[in-house]
């Protein structure tokens, strides 16, 4: 060989070897760091994403549910009025049933004065017509007693007669 070629002896000890070891275990290292935050990265991409879709929907969905809230609040201040309407017709009814009770009282009580005055005439009424009676079918028992006495008399006073004659002749 020539001598311009000089040989190059290159001599590798176990430190170069462990030396190009960490170089290789730190390269790979980057590079697996590299595809972590690539995968990190389009992660955050889609969960922006996601969070930009949410945000676009929950807009209208909100403005939605004050809408209703609002609705709601509507309704409720009717209610509210016709309540208040409801109430005041019952204190109306309460008032009236009030004068009615006073007023079935005063009719209970009138009831009662007409039924006492107009009772004890009636009960003598009532009492003179059955005693009336009474003397009147008594009265006409004792002139038929009279009568069938007198009947019976005339007979025994002829059955006399009668018998004093045939014993006479």
């Amino acid at each position: 060989m020539s001598t311009t070629h000089a040989a190059v002896l290159v001599e590798i000890t176990g430190r170069d070897i462990g030396y190009g070891a960490l170089v290789i275990a730190g390269v790979l290292a980057l590079l697996a760091l590299a595809f972590a935050l690539l995968a990190a990265r389009k992660a955050l991409i889609k969960t922006a994403k996601t969070i930009e879709d949410v945000n676009a929907r929950v807009g209208p969905l909100i403005n939605n549910v004050n809408a209703t809230v609002e609705n709601v609040n509507v309704a409720l201040t009717q209610v509210q009025a016709s309540l208040d309407g409801v109430n005041s017709q019952l204190e109306r009814v309460d008032s009236i049933t009030g004068h009615a009770q006073q007023v079935s009282g005063n009719v209970a009580n009138l009831t009662t004065l007409v039924t006492a005055a107009a009772t004890t005439p009636l009960i003598k009424i009532a009492s003179f017509g059955f005693g009336l009676r009474k003397a009147t079918s008594k009265r006409r028992r004792a002139e038929e007693d009279r009568e069938v006495r007198d009947t019976l008399r005339q007979r025994d006073a002829a059955t006399k007669r009668r018998g004093l004659f045939r014993k006479k002749g």
